[in-house]
């Protein structure tokens, strides 16, 4: 692909908006939210409230505040309230966990070092383990099932509950203090006792692999991901094709997912997405490399703001995405702060690919589909791709 994108003009996104979809795959030992800033809060007409992402945001705060002024818990109650809402993606945080949850953003969190995520059955899930975390080091793998924390059932609960007890945010928890998690694997059963640590995140690595491929692999969209992207690309050697590995990227800034873009596309369209009915649209910035070959390289962990990098990189013929279909996280937080400080955050629109797909529930479908030996197939499938005409 060359010159400009057919679908929109470029503009500059304002690096400094708070945008990001949520993890739903969760970095167990440090997790990020998803939120829209204030400034992109509608409200709705009074007597449509209640129907609407804004009404329930409302709705949650009266919750909140009544139970304030009968002496119980707002933060109970707005859960309870989120949770009558129906919405599968709403959560309640408390401000020290929300406090935490921004702090990794920046690549730092304490933790045993799991990135797991909620099966439609309630069942969580370890998706993934951190070399040289303790939880790798106690042997825990990804597809164990995470059943208890320190003797609290996670079965039903939402991920972010667990977030909360695997950090042990109720008691102040830190480096050093221990978690006993209760782990299943087939029909094997069995707890261990782990020490959390502070850990600091490297979500972007490269590496030159046979045939002139770069490979650039981004594990989380933290703070700072998107340029190192951008950088990896403009350092690649001369001729080099790329393979993006979204494999297992649970998501996080959308702001980075788009500067990730920029980095393979000429400014233009990126994404839209709805907050409260009305339309907002995300772009790439212009003067990214268009010429090199480019293979996304795509799973069932893939999400949120990596599922909206590989829509645009596909919809608008920049990339052939190779793998298994992607999990089909598409939907956007909005935060709002509650009397006690803590946080509510809901479900206010949903995001759509450049040429209009709906991701939320759908996931992308790969140009190629590959279950096994993926890497392999997709560098292959990169040294026979020619630079666009």
């Amino acid at each position: 692909m060359s010159g400009r994108d057919p679908f929109c003009q470029p503009r500059r996104i304002r690096r400094g908006a708070a945008l990001t979809l949520l993890f739903t795959s969760v970095l167990v030992a440090g997790a990020a939210t998803g939120s829209l800033p204030q400034a992109d809060r509608k409200s709705a007409p009074d007597e449509a409230r209640s129907a609407t992402p804004a009404g329930r945001h409302a709705d949650v705060a009266r919750a909140a505040e009544e139970a304030m002024a009968d002496g119980k818990s707002p933060m109970e109650a707005a859960k309870r309230a989120v949770s009558r809402s129906g919405d599968r993606w709403g959560a309640v945080y408390s401000e020290g966990e929300y406090e935490e949850f921004e702090e990794s953003l920046d690549g730092q969190y304490t933790g045993v070092g799991l990135w797991a995520r909620s099966e439609r059955d309630g069942r969580i899930e370890v998706t993934k383990v951190r070399s040289g975390s303790p939880a790798a080091g106690a042997g825990i793998r990804p597809g164990d099932l995470l059943r208890s924390v320190d003797g609290e059932k996670t079965d039903g609960r939402p991920v972010t509950e667990v977030v909360s007890l695997l950090r042990g945010d109720a008691g102040g928890a830190t480096a050093g203090t221990t978690v006993r998690l209760g782990l299943e694997r087939g029909t094997r059963a069995w707890s261990e006792t782990l020490r959390r640590a502070r850990l600091s995140t490297d979500p972007v690595s490269v590496r030159e692999a046979a045939g002139s491929v770069t490979v650039i692999r981004v594990d989380t969209f933290t703070k700072g991901s998107g340029e190192r992207v951008r950088e990896a690309v403009r350092r690649a050697p001369r001729g080099a094709g790329i393979v993006l590995d979204l494999r297992a990227n649970s998501g996080g800034l959308v702001t980075e997912a788009v500067t990730a873009a920029s980095a393979f596309l000429d400014g233009g369209l990126v994404a839209t997405y709805d907050v409260d009915g009305e339309q907002r649209a995300l772009h790439a910035d212009p003067g990214g490399d268009t010429t090199r070959p480019l293979v996304a390289l795509v799973d069932g962990g893939t999400m949120s703001a990596a599922e909206l990098l590989t829509g645009a990189v596909q919809d608008r013929g920049r990339a052939l995405v190779v793998g298994s279909r992607t999990f089909g996280k598409g939907s956007v937080q909005m935060p709002s702060r509650l009397p006690d400080g803590s946080v509510a955050e809901l479900t206010v629109g949903h995001y759509r690919t450049p040429s209009g797909r709906g991701v939320d529930g759908r996931g992308i479908t790969p140009d190629l589909e590959v279950e096994d030996g993926a890497e392999r197939r997709a560098e292959t499938v990169l040294t026979g791709l020619g630079p666009p005409s």
